[in-house]
């Protein structure tokens, strides 16, 4: 009796655990609103990728062959980069659907260094 009680209250907890894990992937970071703006902060910029990133929908959008590819990974690799040298930028002007439209105005804004550094242009007129 102990035995199957205690097989019983096992798999009880498995199945909690397993699915507040399957739960916690669909959470979504609170909204953040740029003050100055008032767009609300939903992509990422990465200049040396010529990539953005989706908070809500948690994907990326980058550039295969010349077409905009979404996924939510970045392919291993991808133009040398590692995702984690923390090399990005808060967009703070568009919070609306087709972030890609801007890819142009981004890398002016946003130039990216051969040595990995990144500078911030002044004056771009946008």
């Amino acid at each position: 009796m102990k035995k199957i009680l205690s097989t019983l209250f096992l798999m009880l907890f498995l199945v909690h655990f397993s699915s507040a894990q399957k739960s916690s992937k669909k959470d979504v970071s609170p909204s953040l609103i740029d003050p100055i703006s008032n767009c609300q902060l939903r992509y990422y910029y990465y200049p040396n990728l010529e990539a953005y990133f989706d908070t809500q929908k948690r994907i990326y959008y980058f550039k295969e062959d010349s077409e905009w590819i979404t996924d939510e990974e970045i392919p291993e690799g991808y133009r040398g980069y590692s995702l984690y040298n923390k090399v990005y930028v808060f967009i703070t002007d568009y919070d609306d659907e087709i972030i890609t439209q801007f890819i142009d105005i981004h890398k002016k804004k946003y130039p990216y260094t051969k040595r990995g550094n990144m500078k911030m242009a002044t004056n771009i007129a946008e």
